[in-house]
């Protein structure tokens, strides 16, 4: 997130923030360092998929006017539903919800929960969401 976050506000170069920012973070564990440079790729290159549909499930809210850390919160899950196939849906729900308690507004933690729960749906219902591995809960 703070790489996202960083990148949306000062536009300097991804990589330089992936390695500053996440490496820094992060310590350099290879594991979680490869799933956190993956991560901010794929957001910053799905964002084009995302940012609609975070559009049409915020109801009553200018998508402009959305915090940025929601935006960045939204878009990371919603990439994390359709192209990190092992990662559970409760998974990426609560992580994001909890992020949002942590670094944005008051409202944001049901509001990320709203938003993933109808995106998700909507993923289903297009058979775009297909998630493997041990210790899966359907919703």
């Amino acid at each position: 997130m703070q790489v996202l976050y960083a990148y949306e506000i000062s536009r300097e170069p991804i990589e330089m923030l992936v390695e500053s920012i996440a490496g820094e973070d992060i310590d350099r564990e290879p594991e979680t360092f490869s799933f956190a440079q993956r991560l901010v790729y794929t957001v910053l290159n799905h964002r084009h998929e995302a940012d609609p549909m975070i559009k049409k499930h915020a109801r009553n809210w200018d998508f402009e006017r959305i915090a940025a850390i929601d935006k960045i919160l939204l878009r990371m899950g919603i990439c994390e539903f359709l192209y990190f196939g092992d990662v559970p849906v409760k998974v990426t729900i609560n992580e994001y919800v909890e992020i949002a308690k942590k670094f944005s507004t008051e409202n944001s933690g049901k509001f990320i929960n709203g938003l993933l729960d109808a995106a998700l749906a909507e993923l289903r219902a297009q058979n775009l969401v297909t998630k493997t591995g041990r210790g899966l809960i359907e919703l």
